[in-house]
């Protein structure tokens, strides 16, 4: 996946740890069956569990999902393991075996959106070499979100 919305980063050096920084404020978890953790999505960043028990969202922060696809004795052993005893419903199953995504995140993560064309981009971004963990995995050469568009859909 790829993550943005540091509000530090706009002034940062190229040295600077980011991913941590925000707005003093979160927003309340939301969670839906139907929304999951399929390639392309758009979900809010945010704290752990142990210091954010309520898995209240990031202000600012959010994440988009390259995701990997999985085979079916992967998608049980993340029900076991990751899930806390859920299973992943038939139908997303198949998304997770032929899309993929990051089925682990599921009902962790406040979904808000998903990418609907441009995809390529995402996985550019996301094969871009990087600082790795002790930077922040930070890409060593700074990537700028220049216009983004969001479109509002019901379901």
């Amino acid at each position: 996946m790829i993550q943005s919305g540091d509000p530090a980063s706009k002034h940062a050096q190229k040295d600077d740890h980011l991913g941590s920084n925000g707005p003093s404020y979160t927003i309340p978890a939301e969670f839906r069956v139907s929304l999951y953790h399929k390639r392309g999505v758009v979900a809010a960043a945010r704290l752990g569990d142990r210091e954010n028990p309520k898995k209240e969202s990031s202000g600012s922060q959010f994440y988009i999902v390259q995701g990997k696809t999985f085979t079916p004795a992967q998608l049980d052993s993340v029900e076991t393991a990751r899930l806390e005893g859920r299973k992943i419903p038939p139908d997303i199953r198949k998304v997770y075996e032929t899309v993929g995504g990051t089925p682990q995140l599921d009902q962790s993560y406040t979904i808000f959106g998903e990418v609907v064309s441009g995809m390529g981009v995402v996985d550019k971004i996301a094969a871009t070499k990087t600082s790795g963990n002790e930077g922040g995995n930070r890409p060593l050469e700074d990537i700028h979100i220049i216009k983004a568009s969001l479109v509002k859909r019901h379901k």
